[in-house]
Formats: structure tokens, sequence, C-alpha cells
């Protein structure tokens, strides 16, 4: 499975984005997530959902103002970004695996990143 992230862009802080992630095949059977990396810095884990929508998991730093969902009939996920900070500034990746984890070793497919830019 290929992914493809998109949705990206420069945002002032306290604004929203909305991040999309295309598959190349079917996302059905595996646990979908974002994870970001901002320069210098190491690659976090940020939000995943598990096959079949029945929970997700969040970072503390995002809790309550991002949302991860899924539309399996679609091939997509998405990411929407409420309230954003100059620290969510970074790369972000779609991933998917099998096990809904905040590990990244947990997934198997990573995007290529889209990059988000929160100026204050």
């Amino acid at each position: 499975v290929q992914l493809q992230a998109s949705g990206g862009g420069l945002v002032q802080a306290g604004g929203s984005l909305r991040l999309s992630c295309a598959a190349s095949g079917r996302i059905f059977a595996y646990a979908m997530g974002w994870f970001r990396q901002a320069p210098g810095k190491e690659r976090d884990f940020v939000a995943s959902i598990t096959w079949g929508s029945s929970g997700t998991n969040y970072a503390d730093s995002v809790k309550g103002r991002f949302t991860i969902s899924r539309d399996d009939d679609k091939n997509m996920v998405y990411l929407q970004m409420n309230s954003l900070k100059p620290e969510d500034t970074a790369l972000y990746y779609c991933v998917g695996g099998r096990t809904n984890s905040p590990r990244a070793t947990s997934y198997n497919f990573w995007g290529q990143g889209t990059q988000v830019t929160v100026s204050s």
C-alpha cells in the first residue's frame, strides 16, 4: 500500500488545517495514523485509529485539538487540526500497519509527508 499525504500549508496560530491521506490499496484491515517531525527533532506520534474506527489514540500535545478519521470506502485517512500552535510546525506523515500503536516501528507503510507551518 502506498500512501500520499496532502493538505499541509502555512497557517496562522489559532487556525485550522485538514490533512488527507490517500492510499493506493484497501486499508480497511489496517490501523492508520499520523506522525510528525520538526527540524532537528525526532519523529513523534500524533494520532492513530483502529481498523473499523473502533478506537483512536492521540498524543497528549494534540488531544482536544486534532481529530483523526478514516473512510475505508474511499481508502482515505484524515487529520483535522484546530487551534494550531507554532509548535505544531512539522512534516506530517501518514502511516499504516497491523497494530494501533504510538510506536513508529508498528507501521509498515509510510507516506512522503506534507509540511505544516504555523506562524505566530
